[in-house]
């Protein structure tokens, strides 16, 4: 135990010397660190990526969530044009050897069927035909895929339907629903991703906020209308037959006579 305690503080020691001797030769700035010139050399290379990974310890962690993130937009814009085919987020948290791993993919759902579009290395963890009735059927697919591969699902996450308008300032719900599979039944996982499909359909009816286009074009107005040609609104007593408009005022005036008299 002590021997190990005097190891570690010797190493902790050298580090910090290792990063002395940088701070003083480099003057505190990592881009100088590569003295040889382009093409980088291995020796730099390492030296760099050791400055990175004792800055960044989690960026390889870090680098696994967002490996499916970074390709879900390009899902969503290049079906875009398909205004029948619904889209929404659908993430999931598995474990495995002690590890958890994030993945995301882009459910699908079009003439009551569902299926996903997604990037993994697996094709049965990416790509899902439109082929199951249910959100339940699609989840449990996923789910025995994920086992096929010694992975248990921890956590399932699910967002609303994505908006068609490549314009729209709408924010996407990745979360909408967070379904914990360690605590919930099967039967209360089918209710639970019933109840978030019903969410989803009504939320289809509902308008999307106004892209930034249209609302700029509003503003505007029509480009054949000149500045100094303010629009006239026509009153309803204008748009009256002389006649009628006679007839009013000497209504009013009896009225103001009699109410005279009255007095």
């Amino acid at each position: 135990m002590l021997k190990a305690t005097v190891n570690s503080v010797e190493e902790r020691d050298e580090e910090q010397e290792d990063e002395g001797d940088e701070e003083l030769r480099d003057g505190g700035v990592p881009f100088y660190i590569n003295r040889g010139g382009f093409p980088v050399d291995d020796e730099t290379w390492e030296r760099m990526w050791r400055h990175v990974a004792r800055i960044h310890a989690n960026g390889e962690a870090l680098g696994k969530e967002i490996r499916g993130a970074t390709d879900l937009p390009r899902y969503s814009y290049l079906t875009n044009n398909m205004p029948g085919v619904e889209r929404f987020p659908l993430s999931f948290k598995s474990q495995f050897s002690g590890n958890h791993f994030h993945h995301i993919v882009l459910g699908l759902h079009i003439g009551g069927r569902f299926g996903a579009l997604g990037m993994s290395r697996r094709e049965d963890l990416m790509f899902k035909r439109l082929e199951f009735r249910t959100l339940m059927d699609l989840v449990q697919e996923f789910d025995g895929a994920y086992r096929g591969y010694w992975h248990t699902l921890r956590k399932v996450k699910i967002g609303q339907y994505v908006s068609h308008d490549p314009h729209s300032v709408e924010q996407i719900e990745w979360k909408h629903s967070i379904l914990d599979l360690d605590k919930l039944t099967k039967e209360e996982l089918r209710k639970e991703l019933d109840r978030h499909t019903r969410d989803m359909r009504l939320k289809i009816g509902k308008p999307a906020p106004p892209s930034p286009t249209k609302e700029r074009r509003n503003i505007m107005g029509s480009p054949l209308r000149g500045p100094s040609s303010p629009i006239r609104r026509i009153s309803r007593v204008e748009r009256r037959p002389s006649g009628e408009k006679k007839v009013l005022e000497q209504k009013a005036s009896a009225d103001m006579n009699g109410y005279q008299i009255r007095v």
